[in-house]
């Protein structure tokens, strides 16, 4: 592309290296907010820097928050006898827009891989075994990870290490396709996985079937 301004090249050039933005797209969003106000462009760059800025983990479940605790942790109607594993911060989201689940979460932050280097310590493991020893209350651990090898062994590998708790642990039914992800599946499958949920002792010994 040629631009008759360095300004407007420089701008396309940043919203092309978003995920999934080509430089026709960039280009678009660009002509896009020159268009609009001032005051409406200093609210969307202000947005955006703020939340990188201002942005932080829960101390209790590791999902983003705006403070130390998340408004889902603190959030006095939410169930905290159960707590759901996820992957990531999308899953969450995937999960929430649901509306069919009512606990807390806890965010791995990755799964087990070893080709990749990524080992129980790379992931936020140790915190959540240490936070369902350190709670009596907690009553049931749904694993909601991505039907993967690697989302199946880190099913396996957290189960190994608290099976021996007084806890019940779950895992989502197989609505979701073995090698699919949470947050692509639609949410009527979603929703339906969750409240189907299997024991773990049924999922291990399928073999993740």
């Amino acid at each position: 592309m040629i631009f008759s301004s360095r300004l407007i090249e420089d701008a396309v050039a940043e919203f092309a290296k978003l995920p999934g933005i080509g430089k026709k797209s960039a280009l678009r969003m660009v002509l896009h907010l020159l268009k609009q106000e001032v005051a409406d462009v200093d609210a969307f760059t202000n947005a955006i820097a703020t939340m990188k800025h201002s942005i932080t983990f829960c101390s209790q479940c590791h999902n983003v928050s705006d403070t130390s605790v998340c408004a889902i942790c603190v959030n006095t109607q939410r169930n905290k006898n159960q707590i759901c594993v996820v992957e990531n911060i999308r899953d969450v989201i995937a999960i929430e827009t649901t509306q069919q689940y009512n606990g807390v979460y806890h965010v791995l932050g990755g799964i087990l891989s070893p080709l990749d280097g990524i080992g129980p310590h790379q992931i936020n493991i140790e915190s959540l075994v240490l936070r369902i020893k350190n709670n009596s209350e907690i009553q049931e651990i749904i694993m909601a990870l991505n039907p993967t090898l690697e989302g199946d062994t880190t099913v396996y590998y957290i189960s190994k290490q608290i099976n021996h708790l007084p806890i019940k642990i779950t895992t989502i039914a197989r609505g979701i396709s073995f090698g699919g992800e949470l947050e692509y599946a639609d949410e009527m499958t979603l929703a339906r996985s969750i409240s189907k949920r299997l024991p773990i002792d049924n999922y291990v010994n399928m073999g993740g079937q």
